[in-house]
Formats: structure tokens, C-alpha cells, sequence
């Protein structure tokens, strides 16, 4: 499998990451192995998508640079954006998700009322022609696993394919890290990347729909957020 370069850096690499690729190596190689293996470059990662999960994928091409890159996922300084589908009505059509994460059963997690170490998500949403459809646009401001997957499913809107929560059946998991902005050395790097695999992400509504209201996602009117700081490491 070939993966696709998004763009070249120095110091990283961005990639579009294929649903349905593993992030590490299991019974078969991973996403990082393959990158590794198609540059021909010893690669670190910074953040992770789940395997469903396409779109953006941000690898680092030496320690040092890991190291700079995940104090500014760490710290916030990195803007992420995912889009996801469903067909499911949301209790609401955009706002706040938060509250902290515990594991539930089959490899799921859950979202409770408590904010000790929140997993904190804020979203938008809009029909796009297809019916009973909803787009959603996620801003996660905290790095949790499956964090936008449960964030959405608190709101009773699963997203399509993702079954583990309840989800529609469906040809892939509809979850595509679609936007990256950040500051390094210096230079502003903006990285917006439409899906290219699944038959409702390539549906022209939702690509118009995308060209037309959400082609720049930090644009948007986000509400800001600043994590909490504390006096003592919270294990």
C-alpha cells in the first residue's frame, strides 16, 4: 500500500493516513512502518489516529522534533479538526462535550458527569442534502482515546460505521482528521485535507457543503478553552 504525502517538512512529514490502517504494527505492518519503509526514514510519532480513522497524520523525522511537536499537541497549540457523519438525530446541533473518560466494556469508553481530567470537545453540525445525514465538525481541545467517537455518541449521535458505539453498519468508519493548523519555527503551517474514501464522504453535497461553509475550519467562531491548571499531577 502506498501512502499519499501530504506535506514534506524537514523536520515532519503529514500524511493522508487510509481508514482501516492500523497506526502501529500488529499482524500486519502499520501506518508508521509503512511510512517509514516508502521514505526510507526513521519516523516518531506525535499523536495517533484510531484505525478506522483517516486523514491526517502528523510524523516527526527526528526526537527532537517529536519532542517540540508533542509539547504543542500537549499545550494546545495545535488546532485540530475531525469531520464525522451520522444518521442518528443529535440531542443538540453543536455546543460543549465534556467530562472525564473511563473505560466500559469491549475495548469502549464512556463519558462521565465528573471533570477531573476532562476530555473536552466542542462541535458543529449541518444536514447536507443526503436524508436523515448530519455532518458534524469537531474541535477536540484535549487528546483522549476516541475521544471525538464518544464525544459524539454522548450526544446520541454515533457516528456511521463506528458499531463499537452504536453506529450504522456501513462501508468504512465516517471519522477523518480533516484539519491541522499549528506554528513551527516560525512559519504558520495550515493543513486542510477533504476525505478521499468512503461513498458518503465523496457524496457532492457534503463536498459542496465542505467547499462552501467549512473549506476553512479555524475560521469558524470557536469558543475558547483553557485546561485547567492544578497544583499536583493528577495520575
Amino acid at each position: 500500500m502506498s501512502l499519499t504525502l501530504v506535506f514534506d517538512h524537514v523536520d515532519f512529514l503529514v500524511l493522508d493516513k487510509p481508514s482501516g490502517s492500523s497506526f502501529h504494527s500488529e499482524f500486519e505492518a502499520g501506518v508508521v512502518a509503512l511510512a517509514e519503509a516508502q521514505f526510507s526514514l526513521k519516523l516518531y510519532a506525535v499523536h495517533r489516529l484510531d484505525k478506522g480513522t483517516s486523514g491526517l497524520l502528523l510524523l516527526a523525522k527526528s526526537s527532537e522534533a517529536a519532542a517540540d511537536l508533542s509539547q504543542l499537541f500537549q499545550n494546545q497549540q495545535i488546532q485540530k479538526f475531525y469531520l464525522a457523519l451520522t444518521d442518528q438525530k443529535p440531542k443538540k446541533k453543536q455546543g460543549w462535550v465534556k467530562g472525564d473518560m473511563v473505560q466500559a466494556r469491549r475495548s469502549a469508553w464512556k463519558l462521565t458527569s465528573t471533570l477531573t481530567n476532562a476530555a473536552v470537545s466542542y462541535f458543529v453540525s449541518a444536514f447536507y442534502q443526503v436524508e436523515g445525514r448530519r455532518a458534524f465538525l469537531v474541535k477536540p481541545f484535549t487528546g483522549k482515546t476516541h475521544q471525538v467517537r464518544v464525544a459524539l455518541k454522548s450526544v446520541s449521535a454515533a457516528i456511521l460505521g463506528d458499531e463499537l458505539y452504536q453506529g450504522t453498519a456501513a462501508d468504512r468508519l465516517y471519522l477523518h482528521a480533516y484539519a491541522l493548523y499549528f506554528s513551527w519555527r516560525g512559519t504558520d503551517i495550515k493543513l486542510v485535507l477533504p476525505p478521499s474514501d468512503g461513498t458518503e464522504f465523496l457524496s457532492p453535497s457534503l463536498l459542496q457543503h465542505l467547499d462552501q461553509h467549512w473549506a476553512e475550519p479555524a475560521l469558524l467562531d470557536w469558543p475558547s478553552y483553557q485546561k485547567p491548571t492544578t497544583s499536583k499531577v493528577v495520575e
